[in-house]
């Protein structure tokens, strides 16, 4: 408790922080909630080839407030990204990575974690562009030896994949959880960046100062994904994905989740395989 109270009670800040510096709590808060609502979705999913797209739709279409948490559970996926690219862009205008160097690396590891993690979930469904986008970004993997064999338990998408997927994707957020409590603690050792330097004495309590405009920003965000998940505002998922997985019709275009697309597009840019996999972690890891 008392390391609670250090943390989030008495922690001083800069006094100038502007709303851009809430962008990190709303990634903690969106990250739980996608952990809650996963357990939740995890008691009616079925982790077997020939299941898993049925218990889904048994999920949205037969089980009470079923849609609402499977849907909520997609579009905060969207929002997690949102938040963190946010965060991101605005520690790199302020330079946070020249003086925060070891918050800003968890960061980067939370990010890369945070990748996997949405990958993995997006195979889960087990629909047309799940299969074959799981396919495509595997395939490009195999320059990294053994990875691939190991990730899909054969040398192809099969129903071991599926459950390999599946189980990685349960464990590897709270492995998050574990690096965002490394990450906070990182930060609070050095301080935070501000606009006034990171040296400056203009400081106040984080409660109420910030945590009060946490709050404001967590209600808008709130807003937000109620009115994506209740009226589907912008089309945020392939319609193939609601096709069963059929190994021998490949969808015209695979496209991947909003937030693949920049890497997707460099790794479809470049011919070489191993070429494009070292560009694609030279511009994460920038």
């Amino acid at each position: 408790m008392s390391l609670f109270r250090a943390h989030l009670v008495f922690y001083r800040c800069a006094l100038n922080l502007n709303s851009s510096y809430n962008f990190g709590f709303l990634v903690a808060i969106t990250f739980v909630l996608q952990i809650i609502t996963g357990i939740t979705l995890a008691f009616r999913y079925t982790s077997e080839a020939s299941c898993a797209f049925a218990s889904v739709q048994h999920l949205v279409r037969e089980v009470a407030a079923g849609w609402e948490f499977r849907m909520l559970h997609a579009t905060t996926a969207s929002f997690v990204f949102l938040c963190i690219l946010i965060h991101m862009s605005r520690g790199m205008y302020n330079s946070s990575y020249s003086y925060l160097t070891t918050a800003w690396m968890s960061g980067l590891v939370l990010y890369l974690l945070t990748i996997a993690t949405a990958f993995l979930g997006y195979v889960l469904p087990w629909g047309q562009m799940s299969f074959w986008g799981a396919t495509v970004i595997t395939n490009l993997l195999s320059p990294i030896p053994y990875l691939v064999p190991w990730l899909l338990g054969g040398y192809y998408v099969s129903d071991v994949t599926l459950k390999r997927f599946f189980v990685l994707h349960f464990i590897l957020p709270f492995v998050g959880c574990i690096l965002i409590v490394l990450h906070i603690f990182y930060l609070h050792l050095n301080g935070s960046s501000n606009p006034a330097g990171i040296d400056s004495a203009l400081k106040v309590a984080f409660y109420p100062h910030m945590l009060m405009t946490d709050a404001k920003c967590l209600s808008y965000l709130i807003g937000l994904i109620f009115l994506q998940t209740a009226f589907g505002l912008i089309e945020l998922s392939h319609p193939d994905n609601s096709i069963p997985v059929n190994r021998f019709v490949t969808p015209l275009h695979i496209v991947p989740e909003w937030y693949f697309l920049a890497y997707y597009a460099v790794l479809k840019v470049i011919p070489s395989k191993t070429g494009g996999l070292l560009v694609f972690m030279l511009s994460t890891c920038q």
